[in-house]
């Protein structure tokens, strides 16, 4: 038995913040982000927080593919803007969809938690412990951005991505993964202040301290590095090579560290997903949010291949058959009316 993706859903906010109004703000040009990050526009959460990206991305599934609420076991929810500290933001999402029968838990590994809750997810489900469970990537990273500074404001965007994992006989499904956490980037990417090290106070508010702070080349470097040798290794655990592959779906971060790694696997441009144009990097949530993207691309039994990097450093890579998805409700209701229609001419 294993646990296989049945159902995708996503969301992302109606307001869109484009790289010429961020070249007014801070000393960029619009040419320049492009260049640079393959960011054409990313899109601003205005008084929304975490859990109402989260809850509409898990609405569009539950609706699109006519998911029961009562049906979902728990809810792991990759996040590194919770709407609060104390409480999860998870529990909060749970009520507000109407999963009255799930638990729900926020996971925080940065741009690598919906991949390392998606692995949690699939461990619970082929216990046989759980029979389905919504795995959601949110993020408002607007909400820890400095717009003053041209390092970190031009890559992030807000949105949510969410799928559901079922289990399966069928052979689809997920693969052997590799995880991978080692601590070593914790200067290189991070919010400063507001944690249980160094808690809120005026200082850290004058000196900006609640914004995400990121060492640019560093960063870069790591994440191809990180990126190509972990996909590489969850290839060669998985008994597959680049030739394999049908599809990857990489982390969202800079279209230059896709393209790197992309080149490093050998794996051809037209077999690799990428939305970053249209979001940006949207943290936990841009995973999700390209397999929401282009779930119409993917056929069941396709080799894919997702890997991510994100601070800490985090990273990894997963191996998965895509499975059988269920029927959309635009699907149900055609052939409803078709099976009606066939009744009335018997008739």
């Amino acid at each position: 038995m294993k646990a296989a993706i049945t159902a995708v859903g996503g969301y992302v906010p109606a307001s869109v913040l484009d790289n010429k109004t961020i070249s007014e703000t801070v000393q960029t040009t619009e040419d320049w982000i492009q260049k640079r990050t393959g960011i054409k526009q990313r899109r601003i959460a205005l008084g929304k927080g975490t859990s109402d990206l989260a809850c509409a991305a898990i609405d569009n599934l539950m609706e699109n593919y006519q998911v029961d609420p009562a049906e979902i076991d728990g809810l792991l929810l990759a996040t590194a803007t919770p709407d609060h500290i104390l409480a999860p933001t998870a529990a909060k999402v749970c009520r507000m969809s109407g999963l009255v029968n799930a638990f729900g838990m926020d996971l925080n590994a940065a741009c690598s938690g919906f991949l390392f809750a998606l692995e949690m997810a699939a461990g619970m489900i082929e216990s046989g412990r759980y029979q389905k469970i919504i795995v959601a990537g949110a993020d408002k990273m607007s909400s820890i951005v400095d717009y003053e500074d041209r390092s970190t404001c031009i890559l992030f965007g807000d949105g949510a991505g969410a799928v559901l994992l079922e289990k399966t006989g069928s052979g689809y499904g997920m693969m052997r993964s590799i995880l991978r956490s080692d601590g070593s980037g914790t200067a290189s990417l991070l919010v400063p202040a507001g944690g249980s090290k160094f808690p809120a106070s005026m200082q850290s508010i004058v000196h900006r301290k609640h914004y995400i702070k990121q060492d640019g080349s560093l960063v870069f470097k790591k994440a191809v590095e990180a990126m190509s040798g972990v996909s590489q290794e969850a290839l060669e655990h998985n008994g597959w090579n680049a030739q394999d592959l049908d599809w990857m779906v990489p982390h969202q971060a800079n279209l230059r560290i896709i393209n790197a790694v992309g080149e490093n696997l050998k794996i051809p441009s037209e077999k690799i997903k990428v939305n970053i144009e249209k979001y940006g990097n949207t943290t936990s949530a841009t995973v999700p949010l390209c397999l929401w993207d282009f779930a119409a691309d993917f056929k069941a039994g396709d080799n894919m291949l997702i890997t991510t990097f994100g601070a800490g450093f985090s990273w990894g890579a997963l191996c998965l058959k895509w499975g059988v998805m269920r029927e959309k409700k635009m699907q149900n209701e055609v052939k409803t009316a078709l099976e009606n229609k066939n009744v009335l001419a018997l008739q």
